[in-house]
Order: structure tokens, then sequence, then C-alpha cells
């Protein structure tokens, strides 16, 4: 064993020093060209959008046709399904097509191409090392974690949720040890090449008793329909648009182009700091000031409107921030701190819309400290539960149901398996009605 402790030292850390060195490169491209937007005159903002879309849509479509291979470049579905195969040619693609989206005021986030970056270059480590098809799907959730870790600055947290977000109610335990030490090597690279991490200082002090516990609970339940209505959103919003292409057959790159126009003339209502990555508005949550009740809805829709058009961008970050607006918008009617709220709903809505639980409380602990953890902890869980078996991630497999009354098929993707009531509720409802009759009667 100790053999095999050396071996995945050696691998992890050289693949964690590479995405390190990679995820600072694109977050050193996008600190120069992000947040632009938000300065800009509305008659630019609303140019931007479409034209943003037209370069989103010209690189996705034609980009892909350079590709040699049939593989998938979606980590998830690489590792449940390709053996820790990707694509290597079309690498940059998402990269760049996220800093066009992020530069013209798109709603996404940044950290959905620092994981395909960490993906990709474990992908090729494995490839060029020859290694089997369990050692290649471990390096590549290492480079996922690697990758996440990097983006966050939560380089335990990263790495939990590199691994979790495969499959509903599976940890593969095995890849923990690659994946912490990846994230960890990631994370001090790029802080070591200058990459800027926000540190919150919200209070938790004070006698923790369970009717507060009872409130983060409360919290923890808002925030897991929050993330049902921003799943459904992001689900309904690319069937939406799937079938305007369909009907009337129009050319893929024009969908996004669409999508810019509709979130242009959205903006005339919709303040402009639900655009980009909102990270302002994030940070105004945590500090404790007054968020719109409604303020979720909006960043919500503007998301769903752009990764479901076509544009490509991130989506643990919008997760961030719909939390964080969520829980520092209700917390007062529990009688909570707002800043407290803001900091129990951001991580509450990514355990409930990822289905990463145990990544969310650790996210929590490190960015808000270990007093934080017997507040997000039973948020976490409750919004794990409320959102059901719905996902942000499509290709995420359901490996254990959630509740003992719904049934669904082991290893199956969330967007192709139907969930259904157990058998055993069902019977004890038709007992119920047999009993109801017979009292009538």
């Amino acid at each position: 064993m100790l053999a095999t402790v050396m071996q995945w030292l050696v691998l992890s850390i050289f693949t964690g020093a590479l995405v390190g060195v990679g995820c600072t490169i694109f977050l050193r491209a996008l600190f120069a060209t992000a947040g632009r937007a938000y300065a800009a005159p509305l008659w630019l903002q609303m140019t931007l959008l479409p034209l943003g879309g037209l370069a989103n849509g010209l690189l996705l479509h034609y980009g892909y046709k350079l590709r040699r291979s049939t593989f998938n470049d979606n980590a998830i579905v690489a590792v449940n399904e390709q053996q820790g195969k990707l694509p290597f040619r079309t690498m940059w693609i998402k990269p760049v097509a996220a800093l066009i989206t992020l530069g013209c005021g798109g709603s996404a986030g940044k950290e959905g191409p620092c994981s395909h970056i960490g993906a990709s270059l474990a992908a090729t480590v494995g490839r060029l090392l020859h290694l089997n098809r369990e050692m290649r799907k471990r390096l590549l959730a290492c480079g996922v974690s690697a990758g996440f870790s990097s983006v966050f600055g939560t380089p335990i947290a990263g790495a939990i949720y590199g691994v979790e977000m495969l499959a509903i109610g599976r940890i593969r335990h095995d890849f923990l040890f690659p994946g912490i030490v990846a994230g960890v090597t990631a994370f001090e690279v790029s802080r070591w090449l200058g990459v800027p991490y926000p540190h919150y200082d919200i209070s938790f002090a004070g006698v923790f008793t369970e009717w507060l516990f009872l409130k983060t609970v409360v919290i923890g339940i808002l925030c897991g329909a929050v993330a049902w209505l921003f799943v459904e959103l992001l689900h309904q919003s690319k069937k939406a648009f799937g079938r305007l292409r369909d009907r009337y057959a129009l050319w893929p790159p024009l969908m996004p182009v669409l999508g810019g126009v509709v979130l242009a003339l959205l903006i005339l209502a919709v303040p402009n700091q639900y655009l980009g990555l909102s990270l302002p508005l994030m940070d105004r949550a945590l500090h404790g000031d007054a968020m719109p009740y409604l303020g979720f809805f909006w960043k919500a829709l503007l998301v769903a409107i752009t990764l479901g058009s076509g544009f490509y961008g991130g989506i643990v970050t919008p997760q961030f921030v719909i939390g964080a607006v969520t829980g520092g918008a209700f917390a007062h009617l529990l009688g909570l701190k707002a800043a407290l709220g803001a900091a129990v709903g951001l991580v509450a809505v990514v355990a409930s819309a990822s289905n990463a639980p145990i990544a969310a409380i650790l996210m929590g602990v490190e960015l808000f400290g270990a007093d934080s953890t017997l507040y997000v902890a039973g948020a976490c869980v409750a919004a794990y539960l409320i959102i059901g078996h719905r996902s942000v991630y499509p290709e995420q497999q359901i490996a254990f149901s959630k509740s003992s009354w719904i049934f669904a098929r082991a290893d199956l993707p969330v967007g192709q398996e139907k969930v259904r009531l157990s058998y055993g509720l069902l019977r004890w409802l038709r007992m119920r009605r047999r009993q109801a009759k017979r009292g009538k009667a």
C-alpha cells in the first residue's frame, strides 16, 4: 500500500501542478476581460450580448469539427462511460468560449472551464503514460478536483466536489487521496502564481441552540426549493431553444445570438448586476446588505437563458450567487442576521443543485471557518434532499435513491432516468384507499 501511496503522490502532484498553471492562465485572462460590462453604457451592453452569442456559436460549431475522435468532452461522461478518455485537440474551445461569454456580460460561472482544463490535462497525462482504464479514470477525476480547487480557493472542498459530482449517493473513496493531493497542489500553485482568493469574515459566535439549528434547516429547505427552480429553468430553457432550432431549421450558431437578444431585452427591466459572474452582488450579500426577495429568480433566469441558448460557461458560481442572495433576503424572517443567512444559503444551494452535500459542508468550513460547521451542515443536507433527483449536471448518475419512497434505477444519468414512487409506498396507498372505501360502506 505504501507503493500505491507513493505512486499517487507523484502522479497527483504532477497533475495538480500542471492544472494549477493551466487554470491560472485562464483566470488571469478572465480577470482582464470579465466585469467590464457592468460599467458600459446600456446600448453597448445590449450590443455585446448578441455579438458574444454569435462568437460563441461560431466557435463551438466549427471548433468541435477539429476533433478526430468521437469522445464526449464532458468530464462526468469521461469518467463514467469513456474510461477516462477526453479529446485533447479541442481542450482550448471551452475556456475561450467562457471568456467570450463572461466578457460580453453573459450570466454564467468561471469554474466550468477550469474543471475542463483539469480533466483534459489529466486525461492527456494518463494517455502519455499509457495508464490502464481504472487509473485513467482516477487521474481524470483528480484533474477535475484540481480545477475546482484552483478556482474556488477551497482545496479540500474542491477536491471532494470533483469526486462527489460524479454520482448521486456515491463517493469513490479510491478517488479521494489523488483528488485531495492534486487539489491542494493546484491551489498552492495558483496562489503562488498570484491568483487572489477571497476571505469572508462572518461571525458565527454565540450560543448554538437546537432552535437556531432548526432555523438553518428551514433556510436549507428554502434553498432546496430555489435550486429546484433553477434546475427546472435551465432544463426548460434548453428545451425551448432546442425546439425553436428544430422547428425552424435554424443554423446552430444563431441560437446563442437569439439568447443574447433575449438577455439584451431583459436588462431593460432587470438590473445589470445579474449579468456576468455577479460576484459583487454575492459579496454584498455576505457583508449583510439587504437583498431583493426576487433576486435569486432574476439570476437563475439570466443564467438559464445564457446557458440554455448555447453560450458556454460554468454552473457553480451562479449557485453561489443564487444561494447567497436567497439566504440574505429571507434570513431576517427567521430572526437571523443577513450575512449568516447568505453564508448558509450559498453552500446549501451548491449542496442541492450539484447533489454534493459533503463538499458543500466542507466548503462552508473553508470559506467561513470551523465555527460555521453546525450552521451549514443541516441546511446542506436538507437542501440536498428537497431537490430530489434533479441536477444541474444531466450526465450525473443516480447511484442510490434519496428516499425509500422513491425508486430509481442505478447508474443511469439523471437526464435519462424516470424516477417513480416505490412499490412499497404504492402498496401502502392502495391499502389506505381500500380501508377508506370499507369505512364508507
